[in-house]
């Protein structure tokens, strides 16, 4: 079996367990997104992780572990790195709006070749702090840059009324919980099991404190 081809089979088993099916094509061009990352990363250490099957496992199925919960039209990835979980959601659900926000220079550089080259409609890279980006989107995703009060009190803005705020993290954060910021309520834990990975994995679903119930997906 050559290189691709395992990294393809491993990732499509860990799709088929998380229980997903994605868009024709979307296997083919996450992987592609690989290469790429790959590639720059021998020159540009986007990320500490260099095996390409563990790249597999803790940056592509971890951030497809989190789809299920994604909701609305607009999608914003705070501190997203070489694009993670954002690239991902976008390879992996595309047609909604995605911003990929990171104050990192290289990894932007690196985010916009893989939007170039992926030709992902809808997507751009932004290189900001999180409290100077603009705008209000449906469901921000956050994968455990900073805890959840400084996340919130960044970002927080940056939550449309009604919206989800999907933060990922290692052990569940009932301490972070209790230091939320004014304004934003827990709206429920999920323990997520992510193919191949060991240790815990949790995503926290936040949204503004008294909003409306939310969607299914939320």
């Amino acid at each position: 079996m050559t290189d691709r081809a395992a990294l393809q089979h491993r990732l499509e088993q860990g799709i088929a367990t998380l229980g997903l099916q994605l868009p024709a094509g979307a296997v083919p061009r996450l992987l592609d997104y690989l290469d790429l990352l790959v590639r720059w990363n021998a020159a540009y250490n986007l990320t500490a992780v260099r095996d390409p099957a563990e790249m597999v496992t803790r940056h592509l199925l971890d951030s497809l572990a989190i789809l299920p919960y994604v909701t609305g039209s607009t999608l914003a990835d705070l501190g997203t790195g070489p694009g993670l979980p954002g690239i991902v959601l976008a390879i992996a659900a595309p047609g909604r709006a995605i911003t990929l926000v990171d104050s990192n220079g290289k990894k932007v550089r690196f985010l916009r070749e893989a939007i170039r080259s992926l030709k992902l409609e809808g997507v751009q890279a932004v290189q900001s702090r999180v409290e100077d980006v603009q705008g209000q989107f449906d469901c921000i995703t956050a994968r455990a840059f900073a805890t959840l009060a400084d996340m919130l009190g960044w970002g927080g803005h940056l939550l449309a009324p009604g919206g989800c705020w999907l933060a990922m993290k290692g052990r569940r954060p009932d301490d972070e919980l209790e230091a939320l910021p004014p304004g934003f309520a827990l709206a429920s834990m999920h323990s997520l099991a992510v193919p191949g990975l060991e240790g815990e994995r949790h995503l926290a679903v936040i949204r503004h404190a008294g909003a409306a119930a939310a969607p299914a997906a939320c």
